[in-house]
């Protein structure tokens, strides 16, 4: 099941960003779903799928938007790998 959003932008949005209707909705869903992802609401699989995306292809976005794929803090790598 799907359920289908309407949002508003000027018209003018589209040519300022140089790009279409559809190809900024599609960019929107990835920028929410990489930003979800980033803040640890939602997981990787979830995120692609909200995006309409494979997992591979989030992963790829995720080096576009200069996100790490891990969701783990350096501190808690750290203690992760002093337990092994």
């Amino acid at each position: 099941m799907t359920v289908q959003l309407m949002i508003e932008m000027p018209e003018s949005a589209f040519s300022a960003l140089r790009t279409s209707p559809d190809a900024f909705m599609q960019e929107m869903r990835l920028a929410a779903a990489i930003k979800w992802y980033e803040v640890g609401t939602i997981s990787q699989s979830k995120a692609a799928e909200i995006a309409g995306v494979s997992r591979q292809e989030f992963l790829a976005a995720l080096w576009r938007f200069n996100v790490s794929p891990f969701q783990v803090t350096p501190q808690e790598l750290a203690e992760e790998l002093s337990r092994g």
